[in-house]
């Protein structure tokens, strides 16, 4: 069986080139020549390797969940609604003002105002926000049940508020907004947590 000629550059390091000029530049705003510019690649070894622009972004997205918006995934492992609440803001503060990369949100600024060719990356997006919050959701389901969270605590508008808090910090933050700032951001809505 014949075999093609091993990649020449590391798929890793490229991926992540990638997520960097997603994050600044948005889905439609990146455009091929600048991803595999940043890639260090041809568009061939980028089809080869990701598949076309969405699949790339995908791959992408799945990265930025992993890495700087993990701290989504260690929020719902926290051991009260409070504390779930606390870390996926204080993670937002964090993640959005990182001293080497892009200020902002790749979930949020990837989906802004999409034209024709960014719709399916618009629902992507939509779709993996959704799902960080269902996460968060159900954990405060839990937390109520478990009496965590008063009894007429609404789980799916406190999950809600969370994340319109985040989100409105990962705006704030692309427009230059100081991570002390958003910090103090952070601790004011946290005020209106339910005891």
């Amino acid at each position: 069986m014949a075999r093609g000629r091993p990649r020449s550059f590391d798929a890793d390091q490229a991926l992540e080139k990638a997520l960097d000029v997603f994050w600044r530049q948005g889905y439609e705003g990146a455009a091929l020549s600048d991803l595999t510019e940043a890639m260090g690649i041809t568009k061939t070894s980028m089809y080869a390797a990701y598949g076309n622009k969405e699949q790339l972004f995908r791959k992408v997205l799945d990265r930025y969940g992993e890495g700087p918006a993990g701290y989504l995934l260690e929020a719902v492992r926290q051991p009260t609604a409070r504390a779930v609440a606390e870390h996926v803001l204080r993670g937002a503060v964090l993640a959005t003002t990182l001293p080497d990369r892009p200020a902002g949100c790749l979930g949020v600024q990837g989906a802004l105002a999409p034209g024709e060719p960014g719709q399916e990356a618009h629902k992507l997006l939509v779709a993996w926000r959704r799902q960080g919050e269902r996460q968060v959701r159900e954990r405060f389901e839990a937390a109520r049940a478990e009496g965590d969270l008063p009894p007429d605590a609404d789980p799916g508008a406190l999950a809600r508020y969370v994340f319109t808090v985040a989100y409105g910090v990962a705006v704030q933050a692309a427009g230059g907004v100081s991570r002390e700032a958003l910090r103090e951001t952070a601790e004011l809505a946290l005020r209106a947590w339910p005891s």
